[in-house]
């Protein structure tokens, strides 16, 4: 079976279950583990932040980021499309006590103007607005990216107006390896910062929040009240390093394919449109009467797998274990299959 449903399926490589097994651990709830350790230093470092605290998810590290960055009665500005108000099971309001402030961005991706028209006036009848939240790459904007002068704008303009800025990085070193800018400049423009290791990286466990040391000393209580406190976690930070150290540069690979696979799909009967491929995810629109329902029934049958992502969408991500060979395969069933 050729999966494409989300970049979250990889397994661990050979050179990275060594790195596992020969990971030096102890309990990190003490702060005894070395290994977690050398991943919360190295990542914050990458991304010119004071410090980092290593989690089980990418959920967890952004409902901890708005738990940190607001209080109760708070509002967030971020964009219609983005995970921690689509795919995080309404833990913006259930953790946080906080209520988002919707924009329709550009493929998910806002800009100082929509911002500046949505701050609430000191009024005691509105929610303070007291945070933005970016997210990059766009999951639902099917993989597109902030640039870092997008990026200096909206932080520039956050700083002067008293607002906190928290960044959504779950596929952070897709984008960054196709603009090839820096992630150390990150660190200027945000308070807090997701990183995830298990999607395009390949790890199987992990995301660690980046921010200033009191951001993190604040983090880490919070990661205790959400469970998420974990013992002889360096075997899976060991992964994470591995994954830092061995895996970012050949996520242009993976676009490269994303883009191939877009191409496969124009032109057929079931496809009435493509949006623009700039990384590793690629979402199909599909022409009516064609469902998602239908159109992922016949693909299984082929042995390609992908996920509904809307009423006429559907979504495939390319990822570490989906090679040439794959690809040139779901090529070919795409072309020749009878839908």
């Amino acid at each position: 079976m050729i999966d494409l449903r989300s970049d979250t399926v990889t397994k661990p490589t050979p050179g990275m279950l060594e790195a596992m097994f020969n990971a030096e651990v102890g309990d990190d709830v003490f702060e005894e583990d070395p290994t977690v350790k050398k991943l919360e230093e190295k990542v914050a470092a990458t991304f010119g932040m004071e410090a980092a605290l290593y989690c089980p998810s990418g959920t967890m590290t952004n409902q901890i980021a708005l738990r940190v960055n607001t209080q109760p009665q708070d509002e967030v500005i971020c964009d219609k499309r983005s995970h921690i108000y689509l795919y995080e099971g309404g833990g913006m309001a259930s953790n946080s006590m906080v209520s988002s402030r919707l924009v329709d961005g550009d493929r998910g991706r806002i800009d100082v103007s929509q911002i500046e028209a949505n701050i609430n006036p000191d009024d005691i009848h509105f929610p303070r607005t007291s945070l933005v939240s970016l997210e990059n790459t766009v999951n639902k904007g099917g993989g597109c990216y902030y640039s870092l002068f997008q990026i200096s704008k909206i932080g520039e303009f956050c700083k002067a107006n008293g607002l906190r800025t928290h960044l959504d990085g779950a596929r952070v070193f897709n984008a960054l390896q196709e603009s090839q800018e820096q992630p150390s400049a990150y660190g200027d423009h945000f308070n807090t910062i997701s990183v995830c290791f298990s999607k395009g990286l390949g790890a199987p466990v992990g995301s660690a929040l980046l921010g200033s040391k009191e951001d993190i000393k604040k983090a880490k209580r919070v990661r205790k009240v959400f469970g998420g406190g974990m013992r002889q976690a360096g075997y899976l930070a060991a992964a994470c390093i591995y994954a830092l150290d061995n895996h970012v540069e050949r996520l242009t690979e993976d676009h490269r394919r994303a883009r191939s696979l877009g191409e496969a799909f124009e032109g057929l009967p079931i496809t009435n449109s493509i949006l623009s491929v700039d990384t590793n995810i690629v979402i199909v629109n599909l022409k009516k009467p064609y469902s998602p329902a239908s159109v992922l029934a016949k693909l299984e049958e082929k042995g390609i797998r992908a996920v509904p992502f809307g009423p006429e969408d559907i979504r495939f991500v390319t990822h570490l274990d989906y090679d040439d060979n794959q690809l040139d395969e779901t090529i070919e069933i795409v072309k020749k299959i009878s839908f």
